[in-house]
């Protein structure tokens, strides 16, 4: 995990450059792990609507970005 925590720090770093790389990298991390998690809770039985309320969004929003996968 200290890639991540590395990233985070880098994300407030005075120079733009690194912060704002940083936090692009940090959003492909969030959307990698966001796809791990969905597709297990699904393994194991999940309701979308269950997920979406673990996420704090739609059943909708959540069955469009990841029901395909």
């Amino acid at each position: 995990m200290s890639d991540a925590t590395d990233l985070a720090q880098r994300a407030s770093d005075s120079d733009p450059r690194i912060g704002l790389r940083a936090v692009a990298a940090l959003r492909r991390l969030l959307e990698q792990l966001e796809s791990v998690q969905v597709r297990s809770a699904r393994n194991k039985g999940w309701s979308w609507q269950e997920i979406a309320a673990e996420l704090g969004v739609s059943r909708q929003a959540v069955h469009k970005k990841h029901g395909r996968q």
